[in-house]
Order: C-alpha cells, then structure tokens, then sequence
C-alpha cells in the first residue's frame, strides 16, 4: 500500500497542541491569580477561565490527534498493513481526512478512537458509546459526536473536489466509521455505513474488492495523478 500523508501539517498542529496547553496553563494560573489578589475583577478572572478552558481543550484535541503515538493516521496506517501497491491511503490531502482509493473503491475512513461500546440505534439513526471513561466524556473528549453529519459532509466534500477532474466519472463514495479504542465492542451490524474495529477493516476492504465492483486501474491512476503520490 502507498501511504501519502501532509507531514507539514501535522508537525504544525502538533506544535500548535503543544503549546496551547502550555498557554492555557499560564492562562488559568493568572485568572486564578486575579481572582485572589483583586476580588473586584471578576470580569478578568472569568474571562481567563473561558480562554484558558478552551485554549485547553484545543491543545487536548490537537495533541491527541497529531503528538500522539500511534497517532490516528498511523493506526489506519497498521490496520491496512498488507495491502498492495493498487491502494494508496492519503491522509490530510484531500477535502476528506483519510482517503483510501483501490480496487476495493473509494473509502472515506473515520477513525474514532472511543473505548466502551459502540452500537447503533437503528430507531434513532444513531451512534453512541456506552461506558468509557466518565470523566473525559464530561469534557467532550470521548463523546462519538453525530458521524451521520460528518458522513454526509465529508461525502459532499469530497464529491465537489473529485467534480473537478475534466470528464471524470465520480464512482460510489463508501465510507466506514473504524474504531480504534483499545478496549472497546462493536455492535452495529445495521448501521448504514460499516462500522467496525481497526483489527476487521483490511478484512473489509478485501472483501469489497471482489467481484464485479472492483474499480478499474485507469480510475485509481486519474485520482493519484489529481492528488499525487509524494508527501509534503
């Protein structure tokens, strides 16, 4: 498999989440600070618990996305370890996060790397995690979000950039959420787009591969001539 990833643009958020920890914490101290040493300048003391509170959460976002190790990418990475050379995996190059094109089609990857339980809630039309650790899910940091809204966007994205290509007909835009929570069950058979462990996706991907959906090799050169195969 060829793997083409933005590598500059991970060092730069990776830069940018650690570092607005930092501030944050400087932040939080001066507004306490404040708080204690002039009582009457509640506005101030607020004002840096809401700016500390967020830089915080954007340097927890960030560094675990980009500092982290395995990071995000690097887990799909180890998931379609084996694929040949007909697939390449861009990541941060495209209007999607993760794009695998091959044989197996164009996938849209969403990686979520929630523990607990994931199953869908075919009466709601809906994802959710059970269980997990409490404490990062009261601060947003292990909430599943709503990825029906995040599939369709990414979909619309990505289909407004392929439109681009002269005389390119966009094939079907497939998508699956992977989960790549150490600890985690997936119950979601009846979910709308596949939804499994990280352990199970190349499993996916070959599969789809066979029979007469196979994508053609001209269809997969067109897009990795319009993305490329070099890293920047």
């Amino acid at each position: 498999m060829i793997i083409v990833r933005n590598e500059k643009m991970i060092q730069r958020y990776a830069f940018i989440g650690k570092y607005a920890g930092i501030v944050a914490i400087v932040i939080l101290v001066g507004g306490m600070y404040v708080s204690f040493k002039y009582q009457d300048q509640v506005t101030y003391s607020l004002l840096a618990l809401i700016v500390g509170f967020t830089l915080s959460q954007i340097g927890i976002v960030l560094s675990n996305r980009f500092a982290g190790s395995p990071r995000i990418d690097q887990q799909l990475d180890n998931a379609l370890k084996g694929l040949d050379d007909q697939y390449t995996l861009y990541h941060y190059k495209s209007a999607v996060t993760h794009f695998l094109i091959g044989p197996a089609g164009f996938w849209i990857l969403f990686p979520y790397p929630q523990n607990g339980k994931i199953v869908y809630d075919e009466k709601r039309g809906r994802w959710k995690r059970i269980g997990g650790n409490i404490f990062m899910k009261f601060f947003g940091q292990d909430n599943i979000g709503n990825p029906a809204r995040e599939i369709k966007a990414a979909v619309k994205q990505i289909n407004k950039e392929l439109g681009r290509i002269p005389e390119f007909e966009i094939p079907e835009i497939k998508t699956a959420l992977v989960i790549t929570g150490q600890n985690t069950e997936v119950e979601a058979e009846n979910a709308p787009s596949p939804t499994l462990h990280a352990g199970q996706l190349k499993k996916l991907i070959r599969k789809e591969a066979k029979g007469n959906a196979t994508l053609p090799s001209s269809t997969i050169k067109t897009i990795q001539d319009f993305y490329g195969l070099n890293s920047h």
